[in-house]
């Protein structure tokens, strides 16, 4: 069990800000290791979406004012690894929670950060974000749910695909249009002319209780509305999809790792003949090619952390190029480990097999790579040069 110190401590160093019940985070963790494989067949159990809330997992980079603890960007990477290591699906709660946590704080009025902040950080709501329909995926600007106005409220229709844990969550923030522009706002799913469609047999997050939403002129009050019209998409979802990057690129880390360390063990004792497998030159190789793509998703998700922890003007690219290179190393170290491990890596319980299948999702959700590819583009281009490098 580990000491007294938060677990992000042990992760990333001494470093300033609260955060949940060590022993409740380490619970988590156990418990996500050990049930991983239930968990991805059978979706999240509500004692496991309760067992996180009660570690302080639910927005824990908010203020503590609010229900969270607190931490930095440094910090929260570290936890979202962790988890990462141990189960994706317990991984997208915990980056699903904090990005609605995290539109509230940012962009919430003082009512509706007392309102809701509390509430999403200790669990007493599960929360999802419904953005995505049938012919706006990566292009956000195509989304046909609507908003209308009635009085001081709204109401509102639509269809929303693939919300992670839309089939648990309490309350979803909805990104819309109306005649002014995007809107985003927070809606009640228990309320009347809500229908939620629980998705199964995906090909990754199969533990995540991923739902599609349909929403038949629901009344949505005016104080759930974040922001004015015109600000749901820049502003609002763009806060989401931010930290929703991040947390995933820390967590495909984990991801990477986990597959490492799975290999790494299996090729060490498992032997044809009189030869381990690790004793050929070509395993060697490929563990080494896996190693090196671990230690460059790390380095750029710690970049992607200074820079946020700085404030920089370029936090959001940076994040954007640590998730992009965290998904592509969890892809390529994951697709290695299955072929090495071989039919143990095809096995129903394989973690890494589970990790193979995961990982083609986050090459996709929170903008897909090829999207990433061409902000990135775009950056060089307005760089122009980069400077010589002098020693």
């Amino acid at each position: 069990m580990a000491d007294s110190r938060c677990v992000y401590h042990q992760e990333a160093g001494e470093r300033t800000g609260g955060c949940g019940s060590e022993l409740g985070i380490e619970q988590v963790i156990e418990s996500a290791a050990a049930d991983a494989a239930v968990w991805d067949r059978d979706g999240l159990p509500a004692s496991a979406i309760e067992m996180l809330g009660d570690a302080g997992l639910f927005g824990p980079d908010r203020p503590v004012e609010f229900g969270g603890s607190g931490l930095g960007p440094h910090e929260l990477g570290a936890v979202a690894a962790r988890l990462g290591y141990a189960c994706t699906s317990v991984r997208s709660l915990f980056t699903v929670q904090a990005m609605v946590a995290a539109v509230v704080d940012r962009w919430g009025t003082a009512a509706q950060r007392t309102r809701w902040l509390p509430a999403l950080t200790g669990g007493a709501m599960v929360a999802g974000l419904a953005v995505t329909e049938a012919n706006a995926g990566s292009d956000l600007s195509g989304i046909r749910t609507t908003f209308e106005r009635t009085g001081a409220d709204w109401r509102m229709s639509g269809r929303k695909l693939w919300i992670t844990f839309g089939a648990a969550a309490d309350v979803v923030l909805v990104l819309g249009r109306t005649t002014a522009g995007s809107l985003a706002a927070l809606v009640e799913t228990n309320g009347p002319g809500v229908t939620v469609e629980p998705v199964s047999g995906q090909l990754g997050m199969r533990g995540a209780r991923v739902a599609h939403l349909s929403f038949d002129n629901v009344l949505v009050p005016g104080e759930n509305v974040i922001g004015q019209p015109g600000f749901g998409l820049s502003h609002a979802v763009g806060t989401a999809l931010d930290h929703g990057r991040y947390t995933i690129a820390w967590g495909c880390l984990g991801m990477a790792q986990a597959c490492l360390a799975d290999t790494r063990d299996h090729v060490a004792q498992r032997a044809q003949g009189s030869m381990r497998l690790a004793d050929h030159q070509t395993v060697r190789a490929m563990l080494g090619r896996c190693w090196v793509d671990v230690e460059s998703a790390r380095a750029l998700c710690a970049r992607a952390a200074d820079q946020r922890a700085a404030h920089q003007p370029d936090a959001v690219l940076a994040t954007v190029v640590a998730k992009y290179v965290a998904a592509k190393a969890a892809a390529s170290v994951s697709e290695h480990a299955v072929q090495l491990l071989g039919a143990a890596g095809c096995a129903p319980d394989s973690r890494v097999g589970r990790y193979f299948r995961d990982s083609k999702i986050m090459q996709i959700i929170e903008g897909a790579r090829e999207v990433a590819e061409l902000d990135i583009g775009d950056h060089v281009l307005r760089a122009r040069a980069y400077e010589v490098v002098t020693v």
